[in-house]
């Protein structure tokens, strides 16, 4: 090859290289397609309803839950709209209070107790999960009776614990409290 055959080529080769440089710049300044999913969840979250906040100007009396309107919109006799001495909630007496203070108590201890009982339940379907792809794995798994008996013992202690985990969510139930909607569900084996 000649000279200039070799000149022209490098020549090819570095203008080609020149115009690669700004095509893999322009890729890095383009954004991905998660930081833009990212972005989105964030304006949507943003852009999110305040929670409705329910006072006692929002709950009817008991009156006025009986005919249907509410007590602090009662039309008076000129036609404009007055609250009714009826809309005026009467104190509480310390006793009252001092019981709902106790009851308030009790669910958060019942929630509490809810809680550690479902991590309990969660750690045991872990580890019993674990014990059977162990015991599984062994190619001679049939003949393992201790194995088998591991697994039977760990499998009723995972429905022991799944039953008190119901018991106490039947007993936050009749407090009147809703269970917590970020607990889940027990799960099933």
């Amino acid at each position: 090859m000649s000279s200039k055959t070799i000149l022209r080529s490098f020549a090819v080769l570095f203008a080609g290289f020149c115009l690669s440089i700004p095509l893999f710049a322009q890729q890095d300044d383009a954004p991905s397609v998660a930081e833009a999913a990212r972005r989105t969840r964030q304006q949507k979250q943003d852009t999110a309803k305040p929670a409705h906040v329910i006072d006692n100007d929002a709950i009817p009396s008991s009156s006025a839950a009986s005919t249907g309107t509410p007590a602090s919109a009662a039309p008076s006799s000129d036609g404009s709209t007055a609250k009714s001495p009826d809309s005026v909630a009467a104190p509480k007496s310390e006793a009252d209070k001092a019981d709902d203070d106790k009851k308030k108590a009790d669910i958060e201890a019942l929630k509490q107790e809810i809680a550690d009982k479902l991590a309990k339940v969660n750690l045991q379907q872990r580890e019993l999960t674990l014990a059977q792809d162990s015991y599984l794995s062994n190619p001679d798994h049939e003949h393992d009776k201790a194995g088998k008996e591991n697994l039977d013992s760990m499998q009723a202690d995972l429905t022991q614990l799944q039953a008190e985990l119901t018991n106490l969510r039947a007993k936050l139930g009749a407090f009147g409290a809703p269970t917590d909607e970020k607990t889940p569900e027990t799960p099933k084996p």
